[in-house]
């Protein structure tokens, strides 16, 4: 409990931390970069929000007795744990749209076929989620509906690699190939909990690596066009 709680804390100050420091230096960045580290900012925002009540309400329902905690809202018990669930659900299907138009804006391609599918895999999930059957009261989610609501997540998030990683390879970007192996370890960690956590709890630490990985997206972008534009201009000439 305390290692959780101890993560939990640490993530969202640095999450938060970095959102800060995006926004602190945009106005340095390079006007070509803007619209991308705009996008940048408002992503790592939502996904920062999200978090704060994923795992903020953990943090609240542990100390608060246990993981079943809840609060009365409009009459109704709701838990902690799910209330915040349901908030990073929608917040990181939002991230992934933000993410599919700075590709967009990146590369200056057409969003095509594939860049609409992957809109609407992320409205199909929003709404998914709109149905009582996902229980979002449980600290453990149910199946088959986690399953119903990750499979659009999945087609969006690793649609959203398959387009990084194909125009940042073709480009030599190197910051946004990283980024898109970075989204893709962030599956890879995420996919067996979906499957095996209602067997398996344990396995639910995976989700530790998952969000470091998210953390090294945020990294990435910073000082690729954040820091490093920013460095840039300050410097002194050389003479």
């Amino acid at each position: 409990m305390w290692m959780e709680i101890s993560f939990n804390i640490v993530y969202l100050i640095v999450v938060w931390g970095l959102v800060i420091l995006m926004i602190r230096r945009q106005p340095g960045v390079a006007e070509a970069d803007k619209p991308v580290t705009r996008l940048f900012i408002w992503a790592f925002a939502f996904l920062a929000l999200g978090d704060t009540g994923h795992v903020g309400f953990r943090v609240l329902a542990y100390a608060g007795g246990d993981l079943e905690r809840t609060i009365s809202l409009f009459g109704r018990d709701l838990g902690l744990v799910g209330l915040g669930a349901l908030a990073t659900a929608v917040t990181v299907t939002i991230f992934y749209m933000l993410m599919l138009v700075i590709w967009q804006r990146r590369y200056d391609k057409p969003y095509g076929w594939f860049g609409w599918l992957l809109f609407a895999a992320g409205i199909a999930r929003l709404l998914i989620m709109l149905f009582p059957a996902n229980e979002w009261n449980n600290t453990v989610p149910p199946q088959p509906w986690s399953l119903y609501r990750n499979l659009p997540l999945m087609i969006q998030g690793l649609g959203v690699v398959y387009l990084i990683l194909r125009d940042s390879r073709a480009a030599g970007d190197r910051p946004f190939t990283w980024i898109g192996i970075m989204i893709l370890l962030s599956y890879a960690f995420y996919i067996p909990v979906i499957l095996f956590v209602q067997k398996m709890p344990l396995i639910g630490m995976l989700m530790i690596p998952k969000t470091m990985a998210y953390v090294g997206i945020a990294l990435i972008a910073y000082y690729s066009l954040f820091r490093q534009t920013a460095e840039l201009e300050t410097a002194e000439p050389a003479y």
